[in-house]
């Protein structure tokens, strides 16, 4: 793999490589930017086809969580760890010690929390070879989904302000690609409130839970053309592509999934066509939000109901998306260029190279 020559790599502080053959863990963890803080991001342990896509996701990820953190105003920088694996056939607690130990070489340069693949309980495994992870607590609100899934909802309700006036979702329809943890909890936020909510999911289960909420089950193939509102992407990255990005028939794109543009011209082409593309990286930061106020106050830097202030935060996000769409709407401009020039005032000198985009 020639890190430096990856589609992905965008002037990356460091990229690191660890291979435990004792526990069988093969892992890569990338620092993007650190100008704000600490890098911070999850753990992702996913059946890479090959070493170069898990190189290219950790590469992607860690530059999403620069952004994500610097516009959710967390003195944080990007960073993100995947384990190349089956989370369901190759998880063992020797191998997230491992991981813990590979984590805890970097100083505290480098924070992890729950991702795709991982749990609370693998949190605390990493927990007893390094100090630097979040989300150890299975009582104390651990798992980050429910705050990610808040802020979600909170963007979508920015989204629909901007674009119809009025935020009530009675009779509001939204496609929901993906019913995992940040999934299910967005579903019942949304049913509550009077939408109506079609679910894909390709685990059973996951599609299983959402329908006992009240959603209805559409098929994975028909999902992102469906004619709704609001299609919300919460499974995997890449979602909207050359292809699938002219057959999308919401007039809003907004959910939880990491990039899911696969390349910034999907940005352009959803506001060509009238689309409102909410940017991910700056709905989906509920998460990181609460991983940051448990992590204050598990140092004892946080006074107060850490829940409460997360919460607070996080209802911040719908202020800085209206100023996203402002600016979009001022400069003509789709939202995805506006949020990330936005990001880059905060974390870049401005003597600094520009970032490397794909087009």
């Amino acid at each position: 793999m020639a890190v430096f020559d990856a589609a992905s790599y965008d002037q990356h502080e460091m990229v690191a490589f660890h291979e435990d053959r004792q526990s069988g863990l093969r892992a890569i963890i990338a620092l993007h930017n650190c100008q704000l803080g600490p890098a911070v991001g999850g753990l992702r342990m996913y059946p890479y086809t090959d070493d170069s896509a898990a190189l290219d996701d950790v590469l992607r990820l860690s530059r999403g969580m620069t952004y994500k953190s610097a516009l959710a105003g967390l003195p944080m920088g990007g960073g993100k760890a995947v384990i190349i694996g089956d989370p369901r056939r190759d998880k063992t607690p020797a191998l997230m010690r491992a991981m813990g130990a590979f984590i805890d070489t970097f100083g505290g340069r480098f924070i992890t929390a729950e991702d795709s693949g991982t749990t609370v309980a693998d949190m605390r495994e990493i927990a007893r070879r390094t100090a630097y992870v979040s989300g150890t607590d299975e009582q104390g609100g651990g798992d980050p989904s429910p705050y990610t899934a808040h802020g979600v909802y909170c963007g979508i309700l920015a989204a629909l302000r901007q674009c119809r006036g009025s935020d009530r979702l009675d009779g509001v329809s939204v496609a929901l690609q993906g019913a995992g943890a940040v999934g299910r909890h967005l579903a019942k936020r949304l049913l509550d409130a009077g939408a109506k909510v079609f679910v894909a999911d390709v685990n059973r289960e996951n599609l299983d839970r959402a329908v006992a909420l009240g959603a209805e089950a559409v098929s994975p193939a028909s999902i992102l053309s469906l004619e709704v509102d609001v299609l919300a992407p919460c499974a995997m990255g890449a979602v909207l592509d050359e292809q699938t990005v002219e057959v999308v028939r919401a007039g809003i794109v907004a959910g939880s999934a990491n990039n899911q543009l696969a390349t910034p011209a999907q940005a352009r082409r959803l506001f060509e066509r009238g689309i409102l593309y909410v940017p991910d990286f700056v709905l989906n930061a509920g998460g990181i939000i609460a991983v940051h106020y448990q992590r204050s106050a598990a140092q004892g830097q946080q006074d107060g109901c850490v829940e409460q202030r997360s919460l607070e935060h996080i209802e911040r996000i719908a202020g800085v998306l209206s100023d996203i769409f402002a600016r979009a709407q001022a400069q003509q401009c789709d939202t995805h260029s506006i949020a990330e020039a936005m990001a880059e005032e905060k974390f870049r000198p401005t003597s600094a190279a520009p970032s490397r985009r794909a087009s």
